[in-house]
């Protein structure tokens, strides 16, 4: 007795069909012969619907009219199924990430050298003389560990990826104002291996150095040490405060300077070449130099000047001038100038540029001590134009009034000194006023100050002599009161002597003469005659170089005051 055929249930029709028949079932739309489909189907029920010959079938299953014969059928469902290879389905679309996608990367960032020889400016590193690259040529290639120094915009990033790709390390970069000593860890236990597996070396460029504490610095130190990482740090601030001393010890630190206009310039020139479509000239035939008659044309890439009619010279310049030395922002202002239109006139568009501009400073930063001290210096040398645009500079980038006055009130004491008793009392005034008025109008208060005090007689009587006795004062900080001068409040200390020699001025109606300082410092003088010079330094070229820059040629009044001093025979 033959074996009873296993039947399946069909997914459509729910009707049981043998295994060897399901497929052609499926094909002819449920509509096989009833001799091939089991007797055993589910009678509708409550919960079953029941199923009507001419009731539409799944959509999925829609692929046309088949016909009842099975050869027919077979031969519809092939070509159906090579239709489908045929014509596939479009495949889904590749999610991509923002930071692959070019079209939302910043043009400073596409445009990267990635090459030494393509770096612009820091001659003094790049240089084929300079220390830096000494150390690239040397025999093991390598540059130690480092420190790279300098403004915003300057290369800092650049070079530390270039330096990576010479010297063939592999490259980790992290920022420290987003990673923790555990990413950095990571990275050192990382790099053990690789070197010593494969004795490959890692170069670990950290950005913004700074933002680790002294004490997270300290995870560097062992690493460093024993050459297990070379770690490129990249700072805007003054390494002598902000890394602490034992890894400043174990790194070289390199000073990149703010870029120049022209490097801006070079910069921009090579950006635009990148960006412009260009074309691909011939230029005249050149016959070869064993004179046969074959000859050569040189092809030269060429970029449209009709690209962008509206980025002239002085655009150019504008944007190198504005961006000042930083290549980021010098690239971010072509960015938006290569996307305005080109109807714009030049006039418009710089001011456009000008606007888009946000001027950085940072009051706790070096252009903040830097400007100050200009301002003061300015004031010290009597260039009272100077003073005043180093005080516009100031305030305009948001200093604060109140500081600024402050500092003149020690200028007043400090430069001015005896020679003007009226100008601390000003500098008193301007900060009340500063403290009263408010910006922006205790900015005029502050200017009124500034040119007093710059067009002052100077005196620094007081504020050396204050000097040269706070240095004997710390060499003998137990030297006693002389007797005569000491305090006699009870009668024990009259017995004792206190303040029995001691001559009121007052009560006499000529000088007197008595000893005021200790025994040791007896006729020490430490404020000064005004027309004492001693100390002072005499040369000539400098004064000459003044009475004719300053002085139209003519002989300084005080040549017939004040004889040569001694220390400048």
């Amino acid at each position: 007795m033959s074996a009873k055929p296993r039947t399946v249930q069909c997914p459509v029709c729910s009707a049981n069909v043998t295994e060897l028949e399901i497929n052609r079932h499926l094909d002819s739309n449920c509509r096989t012969p009833a001799a091939t489909v089991s007797s055993s189907s589910p009678r509708p029920g409550f919960f079953t619907r029941k199923k009507d010959a001419t009731q539409a079938t799944a959509p999925i299953f829609k692929i046309g009219k088949r016909p009842a014969d099975p050869s027919s059928a077979e031969e519809t469902h092939r070509s159906t199924s090579f239709s489908n290879i045929s014509n596939p389905r479009p495949a889904k679309r590749p999610k991509t990430s923002l930071a692959a996608d070019e079209n939302v990367v910043p043009l400073a960032e596409r445009l990267r050298p990635t090459d030494l020889s393509e770096f612009v400016g820091q001659e003094h590193l790049t240089g084929p003389d300079s220390l830096l690259m000494h150390l690239l040529q040397g025999a093991q290639g390598l540059t130690g560990s480092m420190v790279l120094w300098g403004p915003s915009g300057c290369g800092k990033t650049t070079m530390a990826r270039l330096l990576a790709k010479r010297t063939n390390a592999v490259l980790k970069e992290l920022s420290a104002t987003s990673s923790g000593t555990n990413e950095v860890r990571a990275i050192f236990e990382e790099a053990k291996g690789l070197l010593s597996l494969t004795g490959r070396r890692t170069i670990l460029f950290l950005d913004e150095i700074h933002r680790f504490n002294k004490a997270q610095q300290d995870i560097f130190l062992p690493y460093v040490e024993h050459g297990q990482i070379q770690l490129i740090g990249a700072t805007t601030e003054n390494p002598s405060f902000k890394l602490n001393s034992a890894l400043l010890s174990r790194c070289r630190v390199f000073v990149l300077e703010r870029l120049t206009d022209q490097n801006v310039v070079d910069i921009l020139d090579r950006a635009i070449e990148r960006v412009s479509p260009q074309t691909v000239e011939d230029s005249a035939p050149s016959s070869s130099p064993q004179g046969s008659s074959q000859s050569s044309s040189v092809a030269t890439i060429v970029v449209s000047p009709s690209t962008f009619p509206h980025l002239t010279a002085k655009v150019k310049k504008s944007i190198a001038s504005l961006s000042d030395g930083d290549a980021r922002t010098a690239l971010s202002l072509l960015e938006l100038t290569l996307s305005s239109p080109s109807t714009m006139t030049e006039d418009t568009l710089i001011k456009s540029l000008r606007r888009s501009v946000s001027t950085s400073y940072d009051r706790t930063g070096d252009p903040h001590y830097d400007m100050i001290s200009a301002l003061h210096k300015s004031v010290r040398g009597s260039d009272g134009s100077a003073a005043i645009y180093w005080l516009a500079r100031m305030l305009t980038a948001g200093e604060d009034p109140i500081y600024i006055a402050r500092r003149l009130i020690v200028m007043a004491s400090e430069d001015i000194g005896l020679a003007d008793n009226h100008a601390l009392p000003l500098a008193t005034a301007t900060l009340i006023a500063c403290q009263n008025v408010g910006m922006p109008e205790c900015r005029i208060n502050l200017a009124h100050c500034v040119a007093y005090l710059a067009e002052s007689s100077k005196s620094t009587r007081s504020y050396e002599a204050y000097t040269q006795a706070e240095v004997a004062a710390k060499s003998e900080t137990t030297a006693p009161v002389p007797v005569h001068l000491r305090n006699a409040p009870t009668r024990l200390m009259k017995e004792l002597g206190y303040g029995k020699e001691y001559m009121y001025n007052p009560s006499y109606a000529h000088p007197v003469h008595q000893e005021y300082l200790p025994p040791h410092l007896s006729g020490e003088k430490f404020l000064k005659e005004p027309e004492d010079l001693s100390g002072k330094s005499w040369d000539e070229a400098i004064l000459n170089r003044w009475e004719r820059e300053c002085n139209d040629g003519q002989p300084w009044e005080g040549r017939k005051t004040f004889s040569i001093p001694k220390t400048a025979e």
